[in-house]
């Protein structure tokens, strides 16, 4: 059997919640020469965020293949992007479907990545997007609930074309909640336990750790994710 070769597809990521965040990331991915990362811009506003595309141009990365946008981000935001870094998948959530409209031309482009709070808007319509980003830890959070987001998205698996992209993070057995900052290798074993529709071909981590605390961990998930008879 064919086995996918999950250490080209699972991407390091630029992350965090402040100017000294992604700054550090920056600094630690030239000094690695790494050329590839995701981007998650949710934590910063525009001011912040053309701070970042300037570094970006600056640094070793030539390559975005996802962007978790923000809800302020106007369409010639998405138009940079998706110009600068070769159309990467724009994840966005639930609530995003209130900012549409303005996105006009650029829906295709969007990924829809669903909470776990047994909640889902009326307006939400995966097909009006690109597919489905499944965040694996709210997968696994909403299977134990058998929330009605799992509902929707397990009454989609057979929607192949859906499934592009994911975000992958820790998940806490004990709190049933997705974790952002690593303590413990293990936080990640989740990832056996999960279908195998919902893994896509592009998926970024989405955890503050450090870029070297990132690659430690990809060699991991790689490992756990290579032993499952299904892959």
């Amino acid at each position: 059997m064919f086995k996918k070769d999950f250490s080209k597809r699972i991407f390091l990521s630029l992350t965090g919640e402040t100017e000294d965040d992604w700054q550090a990331k920056i600094k630690e991915i030239n000094s690695l020469g790494i050329d590839t990362v995701a981007l998650f811009l949710e934590f910063y506003r525009k001011p912040q965020r053309e701070k970042i595309y300037m570094a970006l141009e600056k640094s070793s990365i030539k390559k975005i293949p996802l962007v978790h946008i923000k809800n302020d981000m106007d369409k010639e935001e998405l138009k940079y992007l998706c110009a600068k870094y070769n159309n990467p998948c724009l994840t966005i959530h639930e609530n995003s479907f209130d900012n549409f409209s303005k996105w006009a031309g650029y829906h295709h482009h969007l990924y829809l990545e669903m909470n776990y709070n047994n909640s889902i808007p009326r307006n939400v319509e995966v097909e009006k997007t690109g597919g489905f980003c499944i965040d694996l830890s709210h997968f696994k959070a909403a299977e134990e609930k058998w929330s009605k987001e799992f509902e929707y998205v397990i009454g989609k698996r057979k929607k192949k074309d859906l499934f592009r992209c994911n975000h992958l993070n820790g998940y806490s057995y004990a709190k049933n909640e997705d974790r952002h900052i690593i303590s413990s290798l293990d936080e990640f074993d989740y990832l056996k336990t999960l279908p195998e529709f919902v893994f896509g071909d592009i998926i970024a981590l989405e955890v503050f750790n450090s870029i070297s605390d990132q690659i430690m961990y990809k060699k991991y998930i790689v490992r756990l994710l290579e032993e499952i008879s299904y892959f």
